[in-house]
């Protein structure tokens, strides 16, 4: 790895202060750097666990199938975000189906699945890190089964949108009905309908392929 990877180990890893120089060395002589683009499934459960990825550049997503094939996201990751799911092997009573896809182009630095197994079985501090690692996605994943069960698809849909304005840093959104739907775990349909019945209120503006929030406060209230 290069010095820069090296540094970015260094600061993303919260135990590494903890451990010993042996550990440190092991780690950073099996770490390798990966690049991916938009569209390439990282894992799932199919695939052979990689190991722990952290995320230098873009994100990914990760979303689980439906019994009639819709796609749920479950949460996505960013930069300087640890992606524990790639590693499902070293947990015990995984038995749903994940599939992690690259959302933007992505740059990661992945510790390989036996080294961080091997260190992980050693050291109370990297289990801890695994924990509650493991911990914050089933939260993000208990936030999600939240909307679907309890939220009605307006609301859901309104949240979507001002998350995905954070993410782009804009009001106008380069994202099509379909993915929203794959992201929502709703049907196409109904995404357009609602979106239609929004720039109707005058709260967005939509166009093939864009859509433009107009009214971010009026967006906001449906939140509420």
């Amino acid at each position: 790895m290069l010095n820069n990877d090296i540094e970015f180990v260094k600061r993303n890893l919260p135990f590494w202060e903890q451990i010993s120089k042996e550990e440190q060395k092991i780690i950073l002589d099996n770490a390798v750097n990966l690049k991916y683009q938009k569209g390439y499934v990282v894992y799932s459960n199919h695939d052979d666990c990689k190991g722990l990825a952290i995320i230098k550049s873009g994100n990914l997503r990760t979303y689980m199938l439906s019994d009639v094939g819709k796609e749920i996201t479950m949460y996505r990751l960013f930069e300087n975000d640890s992606c524990i799911m790639t590693a499902a092997c070293l947990l015990k009573n995984i038995t749903f189906d994940v599939i992690i896809e690259v959302e933007r182009d992505c740059e990661i630095i992945l510790i390989p699945v036996k080294i961080y197994k091997n260190l992980s079985m050693s050291n109370i501090l990297i289990q801890d890190f695994t924990n509650q690692l493991v911990s914050s996605r089933f939260s993000d994943v208990m936030w999600v089964m939240e909307q679907i069960v309890f939220m009605s698809f307006d609301k859901r849909l309104a949240i979507f949108l001002l998350e995905q304005s954070a993410i782009e840093n804009s009001d106008v959104l380069t994202i099509t009905h379909d993915t929203i739907a794959k992201n929502l775990g709703s049907a196409r349909e109904v995404v357009t309908r609602m979106l239609k019945y929004f720039q109707n209120s005058g709260l967005v503006s939509v166009s093939r392929g864009n859509i433009e929030i107009k009214d971010r406060k009026k967006l906001m209230e449906f939140t509420k």
